[in-house]
């Protein structure tokens, strides 16, 4: 079957454990005719598939990936024959109402089934592909009189779905490898007790019935079935090389019960039970390097109360819909992402941004789904639901990390590419070498036998021969090296999560740790991006309050941003405003009004003197050192005499300078690109220590800047930003770094997002992703030394193949066990952020800045 438009279909693949594994995976789907790009995840085992028009459908590509030996548990996405849709309908409040709309939905074409929910005022309609849309739905109940609040496709939570399958999947390994591991245990006991106390009676045939259960029923059949599938469709798995090692073993051995020979039904059994250890011990490894997602996917509410006719109703969180009001008692999550409308407390944020105080929300807040409420009482209107949550974009986020792939990963594809047949080649090159050249062979037995215990060189010569062989096949999994690069993405992007710095890709990764120089936006960025009071100097017999009162009162009269900050500074220094009286804006220059008995004037030296203001000589030195400090200053003058001198500033986030220091301490050359003027520019340059600073540059300018610093240094350059006008820029630099608290547009488009808005999140971003990519280096490094050591060690007979399963399953763990070293580096509890008073600027924000 074929599908008629472009779509994605998601395959979970359970046995897909390494990135060799998901090399053989995606082979098998490029075959496919219409399929487009594959992204393979191992982290949840998810192999999503773009389908172009015509092509395959998500059971042609089920049968193709089991062709290649790997199970697939489920099928997502693509074209369906049924599609959901759910209609919130607050007035349908009886069976009598629901009766209603049931029977308005069913005279329309193309509708399956009808589910209502008088509690919840809910309708969930299942239509087939070529039914009505939501509108039409819509259309029909309100014809039938009643009004539809909501509409939205009914989206299932696969984090569930997903986490049955994990679990199933290892519940089978663990059954598979007690089935195994009992037989094998009674095994290794007899076959110790036959060579070293008593010959047992019967010995061979009592070790073959107990040994074929675990090679060819129970234990090893799914292996033999993936191994059979997969050389049926021209690919090599892992599983060959196991099947090869365990079934000629057993068969050989069964020639002892007509030829007196060694026999080898005791490896065959062990080599499959060492397998599918490794198989069990790599799932629970790999499921603590992907914990984090899965944490994230469990972490939202499951229930919500809502208010419905006036009544408190406890509705799931899957039913919610934009517009809901929410009642969050103390204790209680945040249900879904939305914005406070009554009430006020403090919200434990640390799942989204990693910062451990807790942060005070009240009316007009925004808040994020899954977050906990601390002590009051609130009433949020739910603003995004389902999949346009917070929490669900991040889930998104980490798994396209996980499922991303790093540029020195090419290397490691390349090799496992070809790794089975080579390794096939060997093991039969060792094979026959033994058996023509047994004499060549045997002196690197008699010297390897002077410290190897289980090195015989009296042993007959097919029988070193086979050995060598198995040997060869076990030793050799590219495993280890398909798990190099992932796992330490896995723990590498989970960590980042838990600390709201979300790493978009691999490739992002990679590219972070040579990046030399980074550029910064200045507001919203460095600074607030919003002008606060920074200054108020009172003329000689002036008091300080006087000052602010007047200035304060007649502003507040004035929306202007300048006039704003200057009220908000007057009201934190505890100044009591006073009603103002004809009120009058001169535009730009200024403003005037009456206070009491006093005529105000405020606004620019030109103004002032235009009015005939006396007394401005004595404030020239004062307002020439705040203008050199990029400060926007006004004159307060009343009844013709001038009181004293208000600034304003854009200030500085409080961790910029930290932050900054940290770049350089990291060796960063740190660029500063702003629309603002040069003076205010290099004001905040000084006081924060920037390198270089280009001023005066506007939005469309920002991506030359770019590109020049990049012909300059090198493609090393990334770039933090946080609004629309960055976007561009951002996708310009190699490495976009996006503040969490800006745009959306400007967060699609950066590689990595600093949730928390921080910029010391830069640094800590800079330092996980070198840290990442250093884990990945160390894995591959040990993964490729293992195999270029241990396979000619084997190929000579020096290795047991009991000692190289043994081995290769040690290899796998042991590059998970490094990744996971990265989790022991980040353990420590971040610092605490004590709230301090914010570092003032030298500059405000100029007019007309575009920054």
């Amino acid at each position: 079957m074929k599908n008629s438009t472009p779509n994605t279909i998601t395959l979970t693949v359970p046995g897909m454990g390494s990135d060799h594994c998901a090399g053989i995976v995606r082979k098998t789907l490029e075959r496919q005719d219409g399929v487009g790009e594959i992204q393979t995840n191992i982290a949840n085992h998810h192999v999503r598939v773009t389908i172009e028009a015509g092509g395959p459908d998500g059971d042609t590509l089920k049968k193709a990936v089991e062709g290649a030996g790997y199970d697939v548990a489920a099928v997502s996405g693509g074209a369906s024959n049924k599609r959901q849709v759910r209609l919130t309908v607050p007035g349908m409040g009886s069976d009598h109402c629901a009766g209603i709309i049931r029977s308005t939905l069913e005279r329309l074409e193309g509708i399956e089934s009808i589910d209502t929910n008088i509690a919840s005022h809910r309708v969930l309609v299942n239509i087939t592909t070529d039914g009505p849309e939501g509108d039409a739905l819509k259309s029909a109940v309100e014809g039938a009189g009643y009004d539809v609040a909501a509409v939205q496709a009914d989206e299932a939570d696969d984090g569930d779905n997903d986490a049955e399958i994990e679990e199933a999947y290892l519940s089978q390994a663990r059954k598979r490898l007690i089935i195994a591991a009992v037989p094998t245990t009674l095994i290794m006991i007899l076959m110790m007790v036959h060579m070293f106390w008593v010959a047992i009676p019967g010995y061979l045939a009592i070790v073959a019935v107990l040994a074929f259960p675990v090679v060819f029923l129970q234990g090893g059949i799914a292996t033999h079935k993936s191994t059979w599938r997969s050389l049926k469709n021209g690919t090599f798995n892992m599983d060959v090389l196991i099947t090869m090692g365990s079934l000629p073993p057993y068969l050989i051995g069964l020639i002892g019960f007509v030829y007196p020979m060694t026999s080898f039904i005791e490896m065959a059994a062990t080599i499959m039970t060492f397998h599918l250890l490794g198989r069990y011990l790599e799932a629970l490894a790999k499921g603590r390097a992907s914990q984090a997602i899965r944490r994230l996917m469990t972490l939202g509410a499951k229930t919500a109360r809502v208010e419905r006719d006036g009544e408190e109703v406890e509705v799931p969180v899957k039913e919610l819909a934009p517009g809901d009001i929410m009642i969050v008692r103390p204790g209680d999550k945040i249900p879904t992402d939305g914005e406070v409308i009554e009430g006020e407390s403090h919200l434990d944020e640390s799942i989204a941004t990693g910062e451990s105080i807790p942060v005070y929300k009240s009316t007009g807040d925004s808040v994020i789904g899954a977050t906990i409420n601390k002590e009051g009482r609130l009433r949020v209107k739910a603003t995004r639901v389902g999949g346009d949550t917070f929490l669900a974009q991040v889930v998104r986020l980490i798994d396209q990390s996980q499922g991303s792939r790093v540029p020195i990963q090419e290397f490691a594809d390349r090799m496992t590419g070809r790794f089975v047949p080579v390794v096939l080649l060997i093991s039969l090159a060792s094979l026959i070498v033994w058996l023509l050249l047994p004499d060549v062979m045997r002196p690197i037995l008699d010297w390897g036998a002077t410290f190897l215990p289980w090195v015989n060189p009296e042993a007959a010569t097919p029988v070193l021969a086979i050995l060598a062989a198995v040997a060869v096949l076990v030793i050799a999994c590219p495993c280890a090296l398909g798990l190099a690069t992932p796992t330490a993405l896995m723990v590498g992007s989970g960590i980042g999560a838990e600390r709201g710095i979300l790493i978009r890709s691999g490739e992002a990764i990679q590219t972070f740790k040579d990046v030399k120089v980074i550029v910064l936006d200045k507001t919203g960025t460095i600074t607030r991006g919003e002008p606060r009071l920074t200054d108020a100097v009172a003329a000689d017999g002036i008091e300080e309050t006087r000052l602010l009162t007047l200035a304060a009162s007649v502003e507040n009269a004035s929306e202007h941003p300048i006039a704003r900050a200057i009220v908000e500074g007057a009201r934190e220094r505890d100044i009591e405003l006073q009603d103002v009286r004809e009120f009058r804006s001169t535009g730009a220059r200024g403003v005037s009004g009456r206070v009491g008995d006093e005529t105000v004037l405020i606004g620019n030296r030109r103004l002032l003197e235009e009015e005939g203001v006396t007394g401005l000589e004595a404030l020239d030195d004062a307002m020439g050192k705040l203008e050199g400090k990029g400060r926007t200053v006004v004159i307060v003058a009343a009844d013709g005499q001038a009181l004293g001198l208000v600034a304003v500033a854009d200030t500085l986030k409080q961790e910029s300078i930290e932050a900054i220091r940290g770049m350089h301490d990291l060796g960063l050359h740190v660029v500063m690109i702003t629309g603002d003027n040069e003076r205010a520019a290099r004001a905040v340059a000084e006081e924060v220590g920037i390198d270089e600073v280009q001023a005066g540059v506007l939005p469309e300018g920002k991506v030359d800047a770019i590109r020049a610093l990049q012909e300059k240094h090198g493609n090393h350059v990334a770039m933090v930003g946080d609004g629309i006008n960055d976007a561009a820029a951002l996708k310009q630099a190699n490495v976009g770094i996006a503040i969490g608290a800006g745009a959306d547009v400007a967060i699609e488009a950066a590689d990595v997002t600093l949730v928390r808005g921080e910029l010391t999140g830069v640094v800590d971003a800079m330092q996980l992703s070198r840290a990442t990519f250093a884990k990945i280096v160390q894995n591959l490094i040990w993964a490729s030394a293992y195999n270029v050591a241990a396979i000619p060690i084997a190929a000579v007979g020096l290795l047991h193949p009991m000692i190289g399963v043994i081995a290769m399953t040690t290899s796998s763990l042991s590059v998970i066990g490094n990744s996971l070293l990265l989790k022991r580096r980040y353990a420590r509890e971040q610092p605490r952020r004590e709230p301090t008073t914010p570092v003032e600027s030298a500059q405000a924000p100029a007019k007309g800045d575009l920054s």
